[in-house]
Formats: C-alpha cells, sequence, structure tokens
C-alpha cells in the first residue's frame, strides 16, 4: 500500500510539472516595442512601411502579447539617442530604430542595457543584443529596370534617389542594371537631392528628368511622394520600392517592390523567445519571402514584360543571377 502511495505521489507531481511546463508554454514573453522612425508613420515610403509592418505583427499576435509604441520625425541622431536611451530605461523589449544614422546610438547604449533588443538598419553589423536588418533592394531595383528598359518609348529614363548610402543606392544599383539587361539604347539618369526628405527638391528633380526626355520615374525614400507626384501631373509612370503607393496614386504607380517588415519583426520576437536578444544579421530578399513585387492592374503591362520579369525573380531566388553592388 505504502509503494502505491509513493507511487501516485511521484506521478501527480510529474502531472504538476507537466502543467506547469505548458502554462509557461501557452504564456510567452509579452513582448514591448519601441519604434524610433526618422520621419512619419504616413510617409508613404521608408517609416510607413516599417509602422504599418510593426502594426501587422501586433494585430496578428494580439495587444495582450505586443505593445506598441512610436516616435516619429526623429531625423536627428542626437535626440534619437536621447529616446532610444529613455525607452530602454522604461523596460521595453525590443526597441526598433529605423535608420542607419542610428547605428551608434545603438551601439552606444545597447551594452547599459542586455536584457534588451535593438535593431536598425540598413546595415549588417549587429552585437550580442543588437539586431541588423538589411533589404537586398537591389534585387527589386533590377526588376523595375527590366518594366522600365522594355516599356520605354524615348529609351530616357530618370532615377531621383535620396542620398547615396543603404537602401537608396543598392535599388539604384540594381534598377540600372534590369534597363541595361533588356535595353542596351536606354539611357538612365540617376540624381540625388542629398536628403531623405526633401519632398519638394524630388518634385523638382523628377520634373528635369521629364524635361530631357524621361517617359518613366522611379525612386526611394521618403522624399518620393513629391516626385511622384510630378510624375502624375505629366501622366509618366512611376515605379516604387518601400511599399505599394499604388493606394495613393492608381493611376501612376505601375509596380513596386514591397517591404515585408512583418515577417521581419516576427523574426526578432521568435529569437528573444529562443533565448537570442540579438546577434542576427536578418535579410530581406525574394528567396526568404520578405521582400516581394506588387503590380498595379489598372496597368496593361505587357504578357512579355511580366515573362522577363518573372524569369529573371526566378534566377534571383535560386541565386543563378547576382545584381552586382559597388565595392565598399
Amino acid at each position: 500500500m505504502r509503494k502505491n502511495v509513493m507511487f501516485l505521489c511521484t506521478v501527480l507531481l510529474v502531472v504538476a510539472m507537466i502543467t506547469a511546463c505548458a502554462k509557461q508554454q501557452a504564456a510567452p514573453e509579452k513582448v514591448r516595442i519601441a519604434l524610433i522612425l526618422p520621419s512619419t508613420i504616413d510617409d508613404l515610403a521608408w517609416s510607413q512601411s516599417m509602422y504599418e509592418g510593426v502594426k501587422a505583427v501586433q494585430a496578428k499576435l494580439g495587444e495582450d502579447r505586443v505593445e506598441v509604441t512610436v516616435t516619429e520625425n526623429l531625423w536627428n541622431a542626437v535626440d534619437a539617442t536621447a529616446a532610444i536611451r529613455d525607452y530602454a530605461e522604461q523596460g521595453y523589449n525590443l526597441i526598433i530604430a529605423h535608420g542607419a544614422q542610428y547605428q551608434n546610438s545603438v551601439f552606444e547604449i545597447a551594452p547599459d542595457f542586455p536584457d534588451t533588443s535593438f535593431a536598425y538598419g540598413t546595415s549588417f553589423k549587429t552585437g550580442d543584443n543588437i539586431f541588423a536588418y538589411d533589404p537586398q533592394a537591389q534585387e527589386g531595383g533590377y526588376l523595375m529596370g527590366i518594366i522600365a528598359g522594355m516599356m520605354t518609348k524615348s529609351n530616357k529614363i530618370g532615377v531621383v534617389g535620396p542620398v547615396e548610402a543603404g537602401d537608396a543606392i543598392k535599388y539604384n544599383y540594381g534598377f540600372v542594371q534590369g534597363v541595361a539587361s533588356v535595353n542596351s539604347d536606354a539611357e538612365v539618369s540617376v540624381t540625388y537631392t542629398g536628403s531623405f526628405g526633401d519632398t519638394a527638391g524630388a518634385g523638382e528633380m523628377a520634373k528635369t528628368h521629364m524635361d530631357n526626355g524621361a517617359d518613366f520615374l522611379t525612386g526611394t525614400a521618403q522624399q518620393a511622394v513629391g516626385a511622384i507626384q510630378a510624375a502624375k501631373d505629366r501622366g509618366v509612370p512611376w515605379l516604387g520600392s518601400d511599399m505599394d503607393q499604388s493606394v495613393v496614386w492608381p493611376d501612376t504607380v505601375m509596380a513596386a517592390q514591397v517591404y515585408n517588415w512583418e515577417e521581419v519583426v516576427n523574426r526578432m520576437i521568435e529569437a528573444r523567445a529562443e533565448g537570442k536578444k540579438g546577434g542576427e544579421h536578418i535579410s530581406l530578399s525574394f528567396a526568404d519571402g520578405r521582400l516581394s513585387l506588387h503590380y498595379n492592374d489598372k496597368f496593361d503591362i505587357p504578357a512579355e514584360v511580366k515573362a522577363e520579369v518573372d524569369k529573371a525573380m526566378k534566377a534571383i531566388k535560386d541565386g543563378s543571377l547576382v545584381v552586382e553592388l559597388p565595392s565598399e
């Protein structure tokens, strides 16, 4: 009888332990996310695309599991540094400083808060509790270049760039190569405003390209809205990046490369659940599904153009086509 009682107690103890473990697994860490943005949540580009990605994660996992706080318009890295440290002191689990200009701030602050995860990009340098994310924008740029190169009538194409850095320069290099792959006669003029947020300057630059005969335009960053509006005013198609801007300009934006930030943020949350506070370089590419191509159905893009894009997309995914980047 005594052995039976001891056996029963052992069984009950094991069941209790299993139940406790199950409860722990059913109640994962609540993730408090602080998002630092250089512009606004409605900039129709870099900042909005990340904001919508974070909010998609929150909607999917639930507000009881994901808390989101946002600070906008922190172009200045000095101001951003203060905000990043303040969020860390408040106990946020994941602080996303959405811009390469925040790299020094992140690496300065992160060692003081080893239990907090920090993230920034576009970049590849990581730390023990620092994630870096890195859009392979040259891939989408290449595909956009194929569209412009095959559909241009004037053989003149304009690129409105912000600064020669980050995903912007990657996109532009890819775009030029994509055009050249299908149209050796096309001239691609690449210019830079010197700022990510100069919407007026981007608009004027777009007009200059069109005055010179460009019948296709493209570009990146928050300033793109000024260039897209200029393209709309003259009926010139725009090829976009970061997000699908055709929701605002349905008669102007023909196609766009879209950053799927939801998958990036999900990976950071998964890593924390695995006990990793950082140390990962998270790439966005077509192969990993964190980049996607969106066509605007209002435009009649010829089947042969889409076929060429599909062929290039397949080659990019399987690695047989590597879009070259400038050497560092």
